[in-house]
């Protein structure tokens, strides 16, 4: 997909002042990354005698608070790069939320407007962080029109659609730069199971999903890439049915991830496994975090946890020793009227109890029976 802005008729490509502009919002964006690109691998407590080791890659801790700073940041640099983003013109974009959390960031940084398109639903905490950082929002009804109406925004005002739908896989540098792949494997580097059995990952654009696999290819390991996909989501469906025209009617009820229809950065030649997670058991998951490591965590992390604990049970029951890496992809304080909240587990008529049973049983045994695949 082109651009849909044409070259705005006051900038001048031979103007220094516009080249110069644009060596500093680069020279930005890097020193961003030079001071906050990388973040912690967490050590997940399990029984010693499983042999079985678990880490998550804590993505909460980039100054936006979630693993898209990383995408946001790739974002801008591309733009940037490919002379799509220009001074004083509005960036646009659709988004559920932390992409949107992190590009208004990047837009402060250099200087540009930028407005975020994103359903009703959105939690209140995550609009309020954006126009913390100076961004607008722009509601839709339905989920399915954020991106026609992000379009139209950018025809209209001149501005530049980002489109993290489509651009999210190619504007991440997969063979290294420090991204979350090479990041997780040097942090490996001195553990008992350097090369991980499974990195477990969630899709929203299916940029990280992408990255994770094509690095770990790259690199020459034997690493499996598992993404755990929510309830009404189309990536599952058009997975398994090799359909990449699927669809999902209402999409995902977790922000982040899960998508109303398959987006072109979801690679699924990329994947080797795809779990369908009920959304009870990522909002038990996400409990049981709490208790483990004393650390709220949105939904999508709770998707992927509880993935990485069935493959666990999996590699336990055949005997197998290694370990497995997750992602946290936010915190938790995003989703206080939400995820954390009785009232809002009622209204949506999920019973998380069956699912907090069975992970305690879980701890205890290292058995947790399967979700449908």
């Amino acid at each position: 997909m082109q651009p849909l802005s044409e070259e705005p008729a006051d900038i001048d490509r031979y103007d220094i002042d516009y080249r110069n502009w644009l060596a500093d919002a680069i020279r930005l964006l890097r020193s961003d990354e030079n001071r906050s690109s990388d973040t912690h691998l967490l050590a997940v407590p399990l029984p010693a005698d499983w042999g079985i080791d678990l880490y998550l890659k804590d993505e909460s801790t980039h100054p936006t608070g979630s693993l898209k700073h990383r995408l946001a940041r790739s974002l801008f640099l591309f733009g940037l790069c490919n002379g799509w983003i220009k001074p004083d013109r509005p960036v646009i974009e659709a988004s559920s939320g932390s992409t949107a959390i992190s590009e208004a960031y990047f837009a402060r940084l250099i200087g540009v407007p930028f407005v975020a398109v994103m359903a009703k639903s959105t939690s209140r905490q995550k609009v309020d962080l954006i126009t913390s950082y100076g961004g607008t929002c722009h509601f839709v009804d339905n989920q399915g029109d954020v991106y026609s109406a992000a379009a139209e925004l950018a025809r209209t005002t001149g501005g530049h659609y980002m489109d993290q739908f489509t651009y999210a896989e190619r504007a991440t540098d997969w063979r290294g730069n420090n991204n979350i792949a090479e990041s997780i494997f040097e942090q490996l580097r001195l553990e008992r199971f350097p090369d991980p059995a499974w990195v477990v990952a969630t899709a929203g654009t299916g940029g990280t999903s992408a990255t994770i696999a094509r690095y770990i290819r790259y690199s020459g390991r034997a690493t499996g890439v598992c993404v755990a996909d929510p309830e009404n989501s189309a990536f599952f469906t058009s997975w398994h049915q090799r359909d990449a025209s699927a669809t999902s009617g209402s999409g995902s009820r977790i922000e982040g991830i899960g998508r109303p229809r398959v987006e072109p950065s979801f690679i699924p030649s990329c994947i080797d496994r795809m779990m369908r997670v009920p959304d009870a058991a990522a909002m038990a998951a996400i409990r049981l975090l709490e208790r483990l490591l004393s650390r709220r965590v949105g939904a999508s992390t709770g998707t992927g946890l509880w993935a990485a604990l069935q493959i666990v049970s999996e590699m336990r029951e055949q005997g197998r020793t290694g370990s497995i890496v997750g992602l946290i992809c936010d915190g938790g304080e995003r989703y206080l009227d939400k995820y954390y909240s009785a009232e809002w587990l009622r209204n949506e008529g999920l019973d998380i109890e069956p699912y907090v049973q069975r992970l305690d049983d879980f701890m205890l045994t290292g058995v947790l029976a399967p979700s449908p695949e």
